[in-house]
């Protein structure tokens, strides 16, 4: 059995109400309602039959609230609210970093880092190349870190690469999505990485305005990507794939789907001793993600890579 903690809470992210729940197998729907994250009871309720993994149980959790994490501990059948996110160290196998902000995420790991804790880090790892650079060196001298957007595993980006091969030679991809770049980019970004099997992006350019972005990826071979990510837009996550003999769209919808089996696949890592997802191809995706921005900064610069 994986003993995990997990630790953190951003504003407008219940993940660690619904990560817990899908580990543990219980959740309070009327709970996770009341602190405003309805469309999570409702698909925590949806999903309840397949709720509970067998290998692995969140026994701490710690957010900078401790009435959060009582909320948190009494939701999801957890049984330790610790005082302190170091307080976990030698009392856990792995955990679970669940803040989407990216400016906390070096303060909240290192004390796991230097520990030796098996970590995974919610989307985006980082924002800066800076702290990019931190977690790939800690990476590189066999740190346990893995950091992903949960789309790298949904099925119905999965469904649409297994017949990849009948659209012929790729020309184009676009992908739509809602809200800001940063936290937000990286979804659409990760999904069209893992879809393409993480090919090497080399040139970036930014087209958009703040809260409308418009970014353009080059990837090695020539073939171009346009991620369009408006803060007011409606609809979902969607991604089209154009190929010389056919084309998809891809309509993404199932979240607790892809967040269970992410969860699942940062099990497998801890269970196996290493991520089973290399942390290059993270870097790649943020990378991409931090150039784009770079080049709104600069007035829309082509930024290579």
């Amino acid at each position: 059995m994986i003993k995990l903690g997990i630790i953190g809470m951003s504003p407008g992210n219940a993940h660690p109400y619904s990560w817990s729940s899908i580990i543990n197998g219980q959740f309070d729907g009327d709970e996770i309602t009341r602190i405003g994250y309805p469309a999570v009871a409702d698909y925590l309720e949806a999903n309840k039959d397949t709720l509970g993994l067998p290998d692995a149980r969140v026994i701490q959790v710690w957010t900078q609230d401790k009435k959060i994490s009582e909320s948190i501990a009494m939701s999801s059948g957890i049984d330790v609210v610790a005082e302190n996110l170091e307080d976990m160290i030698g009392k856990v196998d792995a955990v679970l970093l669940s803040r989407d902000d990216p400016g906390i995420h070096v303060a909240m790991a290192k004390p796991f880092i230097d520990g030796g804790i098996p970590l995974f880090i919610d989307k985006p790892v980082a924002s800066t190349t800076k702290d990019l650079e931190y977690f790939a060196e800690k990476s590189a001298a066999g740190k346990f870190i893995m950091s992903c957007s949960s789309m790298r595993y949904a099925n119905e980006c999965r469904s649409v690469k297994s017949g990849l091969k009948a659209l012929g030679d790729l020309e184009l991809i676009t992908a739509v999505g809602k809200k800001d770049w940063t936290k937000y980019g990286v979804h659409m970004l990760e999904a069209i990485f893992a879809l393409l099997n993480d090919p090497k992006p080399v040139k970036v350019q930014s087209t958009g305005k703040e809260g409308k972005a418009i970014v353009c990826v080059e990837f090695e071979g020539g073939l171009l990507a346009t991620v369009h990510l408006f803060m007011d837009i409606s609809g979902t996550f969607q991604i089209s794939v154009f190929g010389k003999a056919g084309w998809r769209l891809i309509d993404i919808k199932n979240s607790y789907s892809m967040f269970r089996d992410n969860i699942i696949e940062f099990i497998r890592s801890v269970q196996e001793g290493e991520p089973r997802l290399s942390f290059d191809k993270t870097k790649n995706i943020i990378r991409t993600l931090i150039a784009a921005e770079e080049s709104l900064k600069q007035g829309n610069k082509v930024i290579t890579l």
